[in-house]
């Protein structure tokens, strides 16, 4: 743990073992820490921030953009960590790392940008100011699916906008943050600006959202434990952000290359085995085309390699835990009994080296209902459901119909249907034949119950700045 600028083992002396994925083999042993450790950690970062946020957007910038380029720098080192730990491909670990610099580098300028305001005043002797400060100690809680991503999208605006940071990674995906925070370390980062704390998720937030020196609460995760931190955050009235659950649907109209479409779909689905929070989880096409677009998502889907990310020639790894694992059987299940048919997949991967690890075909499924599991929640796994519709209106209801509204697609050739879909899907981010829309520039967020608060863009910093009005009487 990063604590005060030092790295410290727990208080309590515990330790827990970071599982690969990939064998079920103790990749390292890390510090497991305690309600102590989050009190010092706050005591640290309280202190920091009363010189950090006296230094101008320009020194912090400097910094910002350093971590940056020792990203860069270490990458390969750095996505070979990250693969070990969660599993994904080496060439998704590389990619991530690469987008995480990007924020680095976007949040480094974009803290020159923190603009106040003269307001013309209505009486003529008074003159009316805005200005924006930082909000203090914000706490990072982080997932274990994009770890270095998503502690950047929290960490690099809160640390631009002049606040300092408090990160607790998930338990068992800490080892490619901890190299990050190397990074920010040796880029010059001041003692307490950054902390990095490990151990017990109910025992760290307790603590860290019944202190009031922390202002400010930034979470990735699920919806439930979303709601559970909104309503421990209320009691403070504390500022919270959160980026929850997603059910994306994916509209494929008749106008489209099969092929194609069939592609980016299989893809999209697959990337870093369906465990993304964008990843699309319902499959509409239009019956027209819905057997050609079928065979071919078989088609692709049947040809991803899985093994071990480290392997140069994988496409897909293993999912994360055997929890993730259980959830998407429990899903595959429940659509089978329902009615649903298996086209490709359906179970895990035969031989020596799925014999540990938590393994799981990529799965490709027809007569998929709405009342089935995996169109209701969120698998977060290697399940592609496909659903056909032939009326537009109707379909947009369906893909409505979820509590959830984080991220949808289209894939249609006519402007007038993309335009018209995309303003009427219920979602915070739209892709138009593009299943990839986050970038450091653009707000990422979703509404309805996948949460409050945009990361990335001109937004993400603003969520972590308050806005302070000055009014002046001359006479």
């Amino acid at each position: 743990m990063l604590i005060d600028g030092k790295w410290v083992e727990s208080s309590s002396g515990m330790r827990v073992g970071i599982i690969n994925p990939a064998t079920e083999e103790v990749i390292i042993e890390v510090p497991y820490g305690s309600r102590e450790d989050a009190r010092h950690a706050i005591d640290a970062a309280y202190k920091a921030f009363q010189t950090w946020s006296q230094t101008t957007p320009y020194e912090r910038h400097d910094i910002l953009i350093r971590v940056a380029q020792l990203i860069h720098e270490r990458l390969d080192d750095i996505a070979r960590v990250l693969t070990m730990e969660v599993g994904k491909p080496l060439s998704e670990s590389q990619g991530e790392l690469k987008a995480t610099a990007g924020i680095f580098e976007w949040f480094a300028e974009e803290g020159k940008r923190i603009y106040g305001e003269v307001i013309p005043p209505s009486v003529p002797t008074k003159r009316h100011i805005v200005i924006r400060q930082p909000v203090g100690v914000c706490v990072a809680i982080v997932p274990w699916n994009f770890p270095v991503a998503l502690m950047a999208r929290k960490v690099a605006p809160a640390l631009a906008a002049g606040c300092t940071a408090i990160v607790r990674p998930a338990t068992q995906a800490p080892l490619a943050i901890m190299e990050l925070m190397k990074c920010l370390v040796d880029a010059g980062i001041p003692a307490g600006v950054v902390q990095l704390i490990t151990g017990p998720a109910d025992e760290l937030t307790d603590e860290l959202l019944c202190d009031m020196r922390v202002r400010k609460i930034g979470f990735t995760g699920s919806t439930e434990v979303g709601r559970q931190l909104m309503a421990k955050a209320a009691a403070q009235i504390k500022r919270i952000s959160l980026e929850l659950g997603g059910q994306a649907p994916v509209l494929v109209f008749p106008d489209v290359d099969v092929d194609k479409a069939a592609q980016l779909t299989v893809r999209a689905k697959f990337r870093n085995m369906g465990q993304v929070c964008i990843s699309p989880n319902r499959i509409y096409v239009h019956e027209d085309i819905a057997d050609a677009f079928i065979e071919k998502c078989v088609q692709y889907a049947s040809a991803l390699r899985i093994g071990n990310g480290l392997e140069p020639d994988t496409d897909v790894g293993p999912l994360f835990d055997r929890a993730t694992l259980e959830k998407v059987e429990r899903h595959l299940q429940d659509a089978l009994a329902k009615g649903a048919k298996i086209l490709c997949g359906g179970k895990r991967p035969s031989g020596e080296q799925f014999e540990r690890g938590f393994w799981f075909e990529p799965t490709v499924l027809r007569d998929v209902k709405h009342d089935m599991l995996l169109t209701c929640e969120e698998t977060f796994g290697p399940l592609l459901p496909i659903v056909t519709f032939n009326d537009t209106d109707a379909v947009i209801e369906q893909a409505n119909s979820t509590p959830y509204g984080l991220a949808s697609f289209l894939l249609t050739n006519d402007m007038r249907t993309a335009i018209y879909v995309a303003e009427r899907l219920e979602t915070g981010i739209v892709g138009i034949w593009d299943f990839t829309p986050a970038a450091a520039q653009c707000p990422f967020g979703g509404v309805k119950q996948s949460g409050l608060g945009r990361e990335c863009g001109w937004e993400g910093i603003h969520e972590y700045l308050e806005t302070k009005y000055i009014s002046i009487n001359l006479e």
